[in-house]
């Protein structure tokens, strides 16, 4: 697999549960790191954790790691190549792409962890 080279973001990150039919979520709109899919069964929203209200169901407490730079649409491989170490060292991750590149949101408190295992797997990894 290709070795990559990846950046630790700043924020701590959140991902919240909402209704499908609720609105767009407007207080996530200030966020600097804002996803939102909808489907016909719910509205998810990744933003920084200090934007979510008190009673939206979330997964709080995430770090979000970059794959740097602009990703071919027909370059295969990339999330397994990140997935895979990060699994044989049992750390969870919620993996989310944009048209550009993809990222991979880990626990703050498996980051060190997570780190560990894409540096062992040979990508380059900067905090």
């Amino acid at each position: 697999m290709k070795a990559l080279s990846l950046t630790v973001l700043r924020p701590t990150l959140a991902v919240a549960r909402l209704p499908a039919a609720d609105g767009l979520p407007w207080w996530a709109a200030g966020s600097g790191f804002l996803s939102l899919t909808r489907t016909e069964e719910e509205t998810s929203v990744v933003c920084e954790a200090r934007l979510v209200p008190g009673d939206a169901r979330c997964e709080g407490g995430l770090r979000a790691l970059r794959v740097d730079g602009t990703l071919d649409f027909q370059e295969t491989g990339i999330l397994a190549s990140l997935t895979t170490p990060l699994a044989a060292a049992v750390v969870p991750v919620f993996a989310l792409s944009t048209f550009d590149t993809d990222y991979v949101l880990v626990a703050e408190s498996r980051l060190v962890e997570a780190v560990e295992a894409l540096r062992k797997a040979g990508h380059s990894v900067t905090e």
